[in-house]
Formats: structure tokens, C-alpha cells, sequence
């Protein structure tokens, strides 16, 4: 796999950990994750992940993520995601901010998206580099009853921790479009740990999949949906596999597989803290030292 190539496939990996975030128990605190990307036998991307259920039906969310190694040194990227909003009684979850910043070779991209109590969208602020924020004019009708992609996944995430199946459907909006984002439930499983990866036990496997709906498409599938699309016509979706790091805790990502026209990538748990716990895979604990 070129180097250009990994660099895309595994930034375009990270929008499924975007897609597949941590649920929760009822009172659980901030939990801690390293997610490390492997292609091709290279060591390519690192993500720490970190959700915090706060008291007064408050959630909040933030993934920060880099290309390492030499990867790192020939495709410098790194960006973070975060989304804070509303817990209710009924069990919905709503965004009250949702934010992206990517920086790519020295140069910085922030999305900054509001939200209403209600569910209603009320705006969007982009900062390209070295250029003043602009609010963008947005149709109404393409951000109606949509969500943010890290929302949308503790929903399916709950619905996990009730059913122990990992599925569901959202509506989505990320700047320029709508889609749905579909998780279906392909079979119970039960995964071992190994030297990449801490979790052993059972867990439920499902793929991801984005539907376009509303808002600016291209004609030939960019980012995500190029990804996807590879994946479909090798006859393997975007998968992630969900477990409880024990009976009754919050609902997490173990493990994301896509397979793409350059080659396979994993996304392994290598990491995980909570305030009771820490565990770390051997393969993490090595390279450290």
C-alpha cells in the first residue's frame, strides 16, 4: 500500500470510530481508549478516545487522532472530534455542540456545528487556515432531523446495552450533506485478546454503512464512501465489533475492520481506563518502551 493511499484509507478509518463511539451505563464517568491502526503490517494511526457522562443529563465526547511513524513524517495528519449535549428521561441524546479540527500539513480546517434543545440545527461556523470564520448558508431542509455521527452512535450503542444487538439508524449531517448511518447486526461472536488487542470475550458483530440522502453528492464516492464502496465489491463492509469490558458497563468498540482496494486495516482496542480499571495490550506496552 502506497503511502498516499494509507494515509487516506486510515484517516477515512477514523470517521468509523467517529461512527462507532461509547454508550453508557446509567452513572458512568469518564472512560478512557487508545485505538491503535495497523495496515499492511504497519503501525499507521493512533486515537485516543475519551467520553464523559456527566451529571445533569450532560455527555460529552472527544477523539483526538494522528498518522504515526513514518507515516506520520510523510503524511502529517492529525485532527480531533467532540460532541456535548443533552441526556433525556425517554433516552434520547442531543447534541448541543458538535466540533471537527483537522490540520494537514500545517494547515487547519474547524467545523464548529450548534444545536437547539429541541434537535433543531441552528448553525455552522468554518475556519479554514489563515482565513476568518464564515457561517455557512445552509437549506434547511438537508439538516432537518439530523444529528452529528458521534450522538447518533451512543443511541445505537444504548440500544446495544438493552437488546445486545448493534444496530440502528440515524440521520446525519456533516457540513455538506445528509445520510443515514446504518449499523446492522450480523451475529453474536466471541473474540480473543491478543497482543494488539485487550478485550476477549463476547461481543456482537455488525457493518456500518452511509446512505446518502440530502445536500452535495459527488458522482464518483469520495473519503468514507469511497472506502465503503471498495469494501462492498470485495464483499466485506465497514465492521465493528461491540462488546462490555464487563456485564453491565457501558457499551464500547472493540475492534473496526474495512477492507479496501489497497489492503486490509484493523483497529484495535490497545488501551483502556476507567476509574477502576487499566489495561493495555502487549503489543502497546512494547513499542513504548
Amino acid at each position: 500500500m502506497k503511502p498516499l493511499h494509507l494515509a487516506a484509507c486510515t484517516i477515512s478509518l477514523l470517521g468509523a470510530l467517529a461512527i462507532a463511539s461509547p454508550s453508557r451505563a446509567a452513572d458512568t464517568s469518564e472512560q478512557t481508549l487508545v485505538y491503535e491502526v495497523y495496515a499492511g503490517g504497519i503501525h499507521a494511526v493512533q486515537a485516543t478516545l475519551k467520553i464523559d457522562i456527566k451529571p445533569k443529563n450532560r455527555y460529552s465526547i472527544h477523539l483526538a487522532a494522528k498518522t504515526r511513524g513514518l507515516l506520520g513524517k510523510l503524511a502529517p495528519w492529525r485532527g480531533t472530534f467532540e460532541s456535548h449535549g443533552w441526556r433525556f428521561n425517554d433516552g434520547d441524546m442531543r447534541p448541543q455542540q458538535h466540533k471537527s479540527v483537522g490540520l494537514w500539513r500545517a494547515e487547519e480546517e474547524i467545523k464548529d456545528y450548534a444545536y437547539a434543545k429541541d434537535g433543531t440545527f441552528k448553525q455552522l461556523v468554518i475556519k479554514e487556515h489563515d482565513k476568518d470564520p464564515v457561517t455557512q448558508d445552509i437549506e434547511k431542509e438537508i439538516t432537518y432531523g439530523t444529528t452529528d455521527a458521534l450522538t447518533a452512535t451512543l443511541l445505537m450503542l444504548k440500544n446495544f446495552n438493552e437488546t445486545g444487538k448493534c444496530e440502528g439508524t440515524s440521520l446525519v449531517f456533516d457540513g455538506k450533506r445528509s445520510f443515514e448511518q446504518k449499523f446492522v447486526h450480523q451475529e453474536n461472536v466471541q473474540l480473543t485478546a491478543s497482543k494488539y488487542n485487550i478485550y476477549e470475550g463476547p461481543a456482537a458483530k455488525c457493518t456500518v454503512e452511509v446512505v446518502p440522502k440530502k445536500g452535495k453528492w459527488y458522482d464518483k464516492p469520495r473519503g468514507w464512501m469511497s472506502i465503503q464502496e471498495q469494501g462492498r465489491k470485495k464483499g466485506t463492509m465497514p465492521t465493528v465489533w461491540v462488546a462490555q469490558m464487563k456485564k453491565g458497563a457501558p457499551a464500547i468498540p472493540v475492534k473496526i475492520f474495512v477492507k479496501t482496494d489497497y489492503g486490509a486495516m484493523f483497529m484495535h482496542l490497545a488501551e483502556y481506563q476507567n476509574e477502576e480499571t487499566k489495561l493495555v495490550a502487549e503489543k502497546r506496552i512494547l513499542e513504548d518502551e
